[in-house]
């Protein structure tokens, strides 16, 4: 999606894949087999380009650091990516900028668990500091025992962990922003994400209900956070809305995101398209909304793959609700895999929801929400 953007943009982009298989590999002539790990393959990868750039935080900070001695341009820097890679580093540097966040603690032995309950008189979530996505590496605990069975575990496997309390919430908000080295921000309006087993199923655009100065509170919060921790690129500020209408930061990611996914088509520009706009030093564009509400639903492997082609599931979908507009991603299908997502717009909230969620909904299970039969008399 970030070479659609490129393509307009007159740039090129080079990928490292692991395979040639993978969703970026798919759309570009310039592919750099490897590992991103391997800081020979990030070399082959950097080579010559503009600058470096990532759909995941996982390339090791040691390397980035490394590629950056080196001359190479790495967009957002290790200095600032590092708060997306390692949850505490994030928790202890956002705790110090005076930003909201849960109450946490470093776990170096379950016992630490036991001092940090005493503290808190809330249920405990356990968290890997590294490496967690989409609902993994996070563990929600009814209670302490549960809390230090897992952290045992983790610990003995060589996982460093952290534990924070589990916020009393309303929803789950994104405020998705935009930085340029020039220190230009950009804002697209704060969404609400709906979640189901840990990963994100639906984004609604903007969050309904939202208080004018809850959004603008949450926007003005991600902006200071870009600047202050040196972002180069899209930063996502994940939030909590707490019970009492407060906000809180949950989680931070330094790419193109899954709740940005609305803007393709819901806004003037697209996450992608800032993206690179930003890594590139490009003024930045319009952020403002094309419609009163956008739906963006992810589509997820159904248990049981379909026996319908999914050319033939894309035929039966435009034949229905032909204003749905896909957005796949050339993955195999698998379950609970995210296959790609459908965005929806308009102006009534109900209507979109239920027309992107019932499209998504097809996609993967080929079946209709509603048990309709287009073959039907």
């Amino acid at each position: 999606m970030t070479h659609q953007a490129a393509i307009a943009l007159g740039q090129t982009l080079r990928v490292l894949a692991v395979d040639s298989d993978e969703s970026a590999a798919q759309v570009t002539p310039d592919v750099v087999l490897g590992s991103h790990t391997d800081i020979d393959a990030l070399r082959r990868a950097a080579a010559g380009a503009q600058v470096l750039t990532f759909d995941h935080e996982h390339v090791p900070t040691e390397l980035l650091e490394k590629l950056q001695a080196e001359g190479v341009n790495v967009a957002p820097p290790p200095q600032a990516l590092i708060h997306a890679q390692d949850k505490l580093v994030m928790r202890r540097r956002l705790e110090a900028l005076g930003a909201p966040v849960p109450r946490f603690a470093a776990v170096d032995d379950v016992d630490d668990l036991d001092d940090f309950a005493r503290r808190v008189d809330a249920p405990l979530v356990l968290k890997t500091i590294r490496g967690g996505y989409d609902g993994r590496g996070v563990i929600l605990t009814t209670d302490l025992p549960e809390a230090r069975e897992a952290a045992r575990r983790y610990l003995a496997d060589g996982v460093p962990v952290l534990v924070e309390e589990r916020v009393a919430m309303r929803r789950e908000l994104t405020a998705l922003v935009a930085r340029s080295p020039f220190g230009q921000g950009a804002a697209w309006p704060v969404v609400e994400t709906v979640q189901r087993d840990g990963i994100c199923v639906e984004v609604l655009a903007p969050a309904p209900g939202l208080p004018d100065e809850v959004g603008a509170a949450a926007q003005e919060l991600a902006l200071r956070l870009a600047g202050e921790l040196g972002v180069v690129g899209l930063l996502a500020v994940e939030l909590f809305e707490t019970a009492e209408g407060g906000l809180m930061v949950n989680e931070l990611a330094m790419r193109p995101h899954n709740s940005g996914h609305w803007t393709m088509n819901g806004a003037v520009t697209s996450q992608f398209e800032q993206h690179l706009r930003a890594v590139l030093d490009y003024p930045l564009g319009d952020t403002s909304a094309i419609a009163p509400v956008t739906v963006m639903a992810n589509v997820l492997g159904a248990p049981q793959t379909p026996a319908m082609s999914m050319d033939e599931r894309l035929h039966h979908l435009f034949g229905r609700i032909p204003d749905a507009r896909v957005h796949l991603y050339g993955k195999q299908e698998r379950p609970g895999r995210k296959l790609g997502h459908v965005n929806v717009v308009g102006s009534d909230l109900a209507v979109v929801r239920e027309r992107a969620g019932r499209a998504a909904h097809w996609l993967a299970h080929a079946q209709w929400t509603d048990g309709w039969d287009g073959h039907a008399d």
